[in-house]
């Protein structure tokens, strides 16, 4: 696909947080994305998602007040029942059960430590 823009083939999705340092070790640790870089002088850090190919990162900006809102990161997963447990074995909180619908897709809101949201989603689709 064209664009007059030219993309780079490169995503970050950007989101705030109060905790930089407390954020990289729970993107990290629980979620198994690896840490880039930080820029302490404008409260920024960068994180590699394990999405193929390594294009799309993740960034997190330190503000006095967290606003959740805006966009949700939505992560496919092979197996979004084993996921789940994995994050739950960890301590996430999700918003519910996961729903489901024939066919299409299976999905699953969960939050980061500042009630940032996230999802899980597994295709029942074919590929």
């Amino acid at each position: 696909m064209s664009s007059p823009i030219e993309y780079n083939g490169g995503l970050t999705i950007a989101s705030s947080v109060s905790d930089l340092k407390k954020s990289i070790e729970w993107y990290t640790n629980v979620l198994g994305f690896k840490h880039l870089y930080t820029v302490d002088e404008i409260g920024w850090c960068e994180l590699q998602t394990p999405v193929e190919g390594g294009r799309v990162n993740l960034g997190l900006s330190q503000v006095d007040k967290v606003t959740p809102g805006g966009p949700t990161p939505t992560w496919g997963v092979k197996d979004i029942d084993k996921a789940r447990a994995t994050l739950e074995s960890k301590d996430v909180r999700f918003d519910g059960p996961t729903r489901e619908y024939p066919g299409m897709v299976r999905l699953a809101t969960f939050y980061d430590p500042d009630g940032n949201s996230l999802m899980l989603y597994q295709s029942l689709g074919p590929e």
